[in-house]
């Protein structure tokens, strides 16, 4: 089984979930990326990977394809359309664009919700009239990075000047502030079944940002919860592989804020994996190399016997990391279910220089944590903060 996967900047899901869950089920892999010395120990080909028709183009000259993958959230359509050309499985180009595109994904939710929202091109006036407050943000941005709080007009245009510093050329969106609380749901489909993995309750920092510094594991979310959201996934096609989508319960009921068409990130797709007690990296391969959900022992994996939450350690000033805790992980057997286990991914090396951007990148590590209940799972992560904690001066 030959796995082409495309991808960018290396991560932890590629490197250490992807890749090793490859290696297990036997797979040959090649991959395809514009930043090869990142996969060191891999067969790398060096690729314009944002265009489809380069992917196309390299594979033809390799080995013949047996499935065409990718978790980066910027390739999720032209690696689609490269496994398209090559008859395999894969998600629908369409679904993927309309996804990773805000403005796109409001309009196919029309008909599934009400969330009033304005597109904000190069060069626009602001609109005369919004339901402020209203949320900016790039209509294809991640990790929370340009995306702030206006609570009316003035707020707006000075936020839209910020942003369009740096994004001179991008789409924005403005849209109304969803007030309530965030959650996430997980699923993972084989185009014709799509199964509910579980979700998390997200906390966020303060307004006017949205830095997600905690997801707390929900088992299972709600009834409505889940009839709206995969509903919506059904509005845009979402219904094959893996997807991460983010979602408000508000007074009037769940809001869609975004559709992420691939694996959660963050060091929460471990702590998904975990939690339900089951490879989910070679889960998702698998589906992508055509094998139905049944097959994969899918709704087999248990679900709310345990607790886990991911703790993002976040940079309060800017300054250089003069003292970090190392990398953690769990010594001994998984086996005794009262015990916490917990890991530490360090983001951040001594002797870096951080900024506070107020975006998810001022993270300088992930702390996750498994155990019988909230109390212990909380016990444990505040010790470990308390007794190694980050510094900077």
């Amino acid at each position: 089984m030959r796995l082409y996967l495309t991808a960018l900047n290396p991560t932890d899901s590629v490197m250490d979930g992807f890749l090793p869950a490859a290696a297990a089920l036997g797979w040959d892999v090649t991959v395809l990326t514009d930043q090869p010395d990142g996969y060191p120990g891999h067969e790398v080909i060096e690729t314009d990977v944002r265009d489809p028709r380069a992917v196309i183009d390299v594979i033809s000259a390799h080995h013949r394809p047996d499935v065409v993958f990718s978790n980066s959230d910027h390739l999720q359509a032209e690696t689609a359309l490269a496994a398209g050309y090559f008859g395999l499985p894969g998600k629908d180009w369409r679904s993927c664009v309309t996804a990773k595109n805000k403005v796109l994904m409001r309009r196919h939710l029309a008909p599934v919700e009400t969330v009033r929202s304005v597109r904000l091109p190069p060069g626009a006036d602001l609109p005369e009239a919004l339901p402020y407050p209203v949320v900016v943000k790039p209509a294809a941005g991640v990790a929370s990075e340009d995306v702030t709080l206006a609570a009316d007009v003035h707020e707006l245009a000075a936020a839209v000047s910020e942003i369009r510093k740096r994004r001179p050329a991008d789409v924005l969106v403005a849209e109304e502030f969803l007030d309530g609380s965030l959650h996430t749901l997980e699923t993972l489909g084989d185009g014709r079944t799509l199964h509910v993995l579980g979700g998390f309750r997200t906390t966020l920092g303060p307004l006017p940002h949205f830095v997600e510094e905690r997801l707390d594991w929900h088992a299972d979310p709600g009834d409505e919860d889940v009839a709206h959201v995969t509903a919506a996934l059904g509005a845009i096609g979402a219904g094959f592989g893996v997807c991460h989508t983010e979602y408000m319960v508000t007074r009037h009921g769940p809001r869609i804020v975004e559709i992420n068409y691939r694996l959660i990130g963050d060091n929460c797709d471990f702590l998904l994996g975990d939690l339900l007690g089951a490879p989910l990296h070679e889960w998702v391969l698998r589906v992508h190399a055509g094998e139905p959900l049944d097959a994969l022992g899918v709704g087999d994996a248990p679900r709310g016997d345990l607790f886990g939450t991911a703790v993002s350690l976040i940079a309060d000033r800017p300054g250089v990391v003069t003292a970090a805790p190392p990398p953690v992980s769990p010594d001994g057997p998984s086996g005794d279910p009262s015990r916490v286990r917990l890991w530490h991914r360090p983001l951040r090396a001594v002797g870096d220089r951080v900024e506070v951007t107020h975006t998810n990148r001022d993270y300088l590590g992930i702390v996750r944590a498994i155990g019988p209940d909230r109390t212990a799972v909380d016990s444990a992560v505040g010790s470990f903060r308390a007794l190694q904690p980050w510094t900077i001066a």
